[in-house]
């Protein structure tokens, strides 16, 4: 509809317009957390999450639906025809730009839950935001190091416990856990420090994936190995904003978890240690060969 504009203009206008999307469902958004939070009573934090989550599902389509009115952006989706909104699922994707983050949203805000990532248990404290996880049921982990637990032998699988203590409500409502398993975006100097056997990713880093399983085995079986590809090259936020993006190829392999994995004590037991970073270090290995065949073709 507005792709004739500069893209420039179209990256102030589509910036303003997210800016004011945020500040319109925001207040709403913390009613019903303030609600959530002065009523602990089930049935009202039940009905608070739905509300919530629609808010947060609300915010994410107007922001498709604005990329959709500034751009011509020609998506390359593959993968996603058996994804269901009821199911549990755990998603992993390759790190290239901030782009990742609004392109997944792109692809699967209407398919699966809504996706929510594990913070640190600090950022509960960060003004008005920290409110709004807590309300969208952002599970916040508790971890100690091994220094702590050197000094504090009580400490000692506390972490596992509190996390699972705070995933129990996801055991009746379905969620998506979503993790870059790099741990940062890729860059040419990232990738030469690291001394990366991989040609287009990082090195995963298997213990934050590790922790979701065994907090949360019990109700994720299923884990999403998404895969992004810019044609054009990378492209980082302000390019998606003003349009410059011109293709995105985003796939998508569901993959169910092994068993072994599912509660698995990852610290602790050093064959399920080497074996979870086995299969971890497989998957990476067929993502960076298919990052080869989605460029070529």
């Amino acid at each position: 509809m507005l792709h004739f504009l500069p893209a420039p203009l179209k990256g102030t206008l589509a910036a303003a317009l997210i800016l004011l999307n945020t500040l319109i469902l925001f207040p709403v958004l913390l009613v019903f957390a303030i609600i959530k939070l002065i009523l602990p009573v089930s049935f009202v934090r039940k009905g608070c999450t739905v509300i919530l989550n629609r808010i947060a599902w609300i915010w994410i389509g107007f922001n498709n639906l604005l990329m959709d009115g500034l751009h011509r952006v020609e998506w390359d989706v593959r993968g996603v025809e058996d994804l269901d909104r009821k199911h549990w699922y755990f998603v992993t994707c390759n790190h290239q730009s901030w782009a990742d983050i609004p392109a997944i949203q792109y692809v699967l805000n209407n398919r699966i839950p809504l996706l929510k990532f594990f913070l640190k248990k600090e950022l509960i404290w960060v003004p008005l935001m920290g409110i709004a996880w807590w309300a969208l049921d952002f599970p916040f982990m508790h971890r100690h190091t091994k220094e702590q637990i050197a000094r504090r032998h009580e400490l000692k699988g506390k972490d596992i416990a509190a996390t699972q203590a705070a995933c129990e409500k996801f055991r009746y409502t379905p969620v998506t856990i979503f993790n870059f398993m790099e741990g940062t975006r890729y860059t040419p100097a990232k990738h030469k420090s690291q001394a990366s056997p991989y040609k287009h990713l990082l090195k995963p880093r298997a213990g934050g994936t590790a922790f979701v399983l065994g907090a949360m085995g019990e109700m994720i079986h299923t884990m999403l190995d998404v895969t992004i590809v810019y044609p054009g090259g990378r492209g980082g936020f302000w390019n998606y904003l003003c349009g410059r993006i011109g293709r995105i190829i985003v796939d998508v392999r569901v993959r169910e978890i092994p068993s072994r994995f599912l509660g698995m004590d990852y610290e602790n037991n050093r064959e399920i240690r080497s074996d979870f970073q086995r299969w971890i270090t497989e998957i990476w290995a067929e993502k960076d060969a298919r990052i080869e065949e989605l460029k070529q073709t």
